[in-house]
């Protein structure tokens, strides 16, 4: 017996040109208690896709315009995953052979008897429900591979790609990309004069502060230690400045204060930005140059950030002590 409360969160799609057909599937699928649409050829289940997001696809091999093989390539090239029984009226066993090496989960030839096309479809959806409890495992996994457990953010495993990604979404785009690296200032005198739980609730705080602070589309990586590394995406010379002196300001005022120990503590930043209109360099040289930029932003004196736009040379800003702005390197 079907669970027609189950399945009405299930949305199929019908693709057929025989109108006929359709209507004796969509009434089957109905009385199941499933969402249905029906499409009468490829290209209009591609409109439909475009707007609706069902769990499995029936789909006719034979249709004009766009036939199944050419719909199925279209579904298959989709992030999201659905599955896909052929119906189809060619039974021979060089087309079944074809439609499953295309990527189908199943095919039933017609004339097909309904009651057992309906388990083939509930035997699917089974099949997706237990791909997509392992996809969310599988990327609830990588999350623990790639975040640092101490801060919450990314650890440096995964970091290097996914600034890459964001350099070529950059060039692709016409689109600064920042990297921004930061340290705190004589950590070592936290574990020194406290304790060394004191100075990883310090570093805890100081990754929740961090995510506070950036916006959805940038990211962030414990780089080791007491050290941080920000990749700012979509922004320019003048916001990446803004941010870094931001984030200076509300570490130099926060004080630390936990299990009896309190302390107030400085960073020193430096970052490196690449130009708008497009730049070939790697994600690692990108870090080097910010690390060099936070080694000038220390040698200084702490408690302040020195910027490298890759782009122009750049004057110090006199009008703002804690914020070194220098160097074309």
């Amino acid at each position: 017996m079907s669970d027609k409360k189950n399945n009405a969160l299930r949305k199929i799609l019908v693709v057929d040109d025989d109108p006929n057909l359709t209507k004796i599937l969509q009434k089957a699928l109905d009385w199941e208690g499933y969402q249905v649409k029906v499409a009468g050829n490829g290209k209009e289940a591609i409109g439909v896709l475009n707007t609706w997001y069902p769990h499995l696809v029936l789909l006719d091999m034979n249709m004009p315009e766009i036939n199944g093989l050419e719909t199925l390539r279209h579904l298959r090239s989709r992030d999201k995953y659905v599955s896909v029984i052929f119906v189809s009226g060619q039974s021979k066993s060089e087309d079944v052979i074809s439609g499953l090496d295309a990527g189908a989960d199943d095919y039933v030839t017609k004339p097909f008897d309904i009651a057992e096309l309906l388990s083939r479809v509930s035997s699917q959806l089974r099949i997706k429900d237990l791909n997509d409890q392992l996809a969310k495992a599988n990327e609830r996994l990588q999350e623990l591979v790639d975040i640092d457990d101490l801060t919450g953010l990314y650890n440096m495993r995964s970091l290097y790609d996914k600034l890459d990604n964001e350099l070529d979404r950059g060039r692709r785009h016409s689109r600064s990309v920042c990297v921004l690296m930061m340290d705190m200032d004589h950590f070592k005198l936290v574990n020194d004069d406290h304790d060394h739980l004191f100075g990883s609730y310090v570093l805890s705080e100081v990754g929740r502060m961090i995510s506070a602070n950036i916006r959805t589309v940038d990211f962030a990586a414990r780089y080791g230690g007491d050290e941080f590394l920000i990749v700012l995406t979509e922004t320019d010379f003048n916001g990446a400045s803004l941010f870094a002196e931001r984030l200076r300001s509300v570490i130099a005022d926060n004080e630390f204060t936990h299990d009896g120990h309190s302390k107030k503590l400085t960073i020193s930043l430096g970052f490196a930005i690449t130009r708008a209109e497009g730049s070939n360099i790697s994600a690692r040289e990108l870090v080097r140059y910010a690390d060099r930029s936070l080694y000038l932003a220390k040698e200084q004196g702490r408690n302040r950030v020195h910027a490298m736009n890759l782009a122009e040379e750049l004057e110090e800003n006199k009008s703002n002590p804690h914020l070194i702005k220098k160097d074309e390197s």
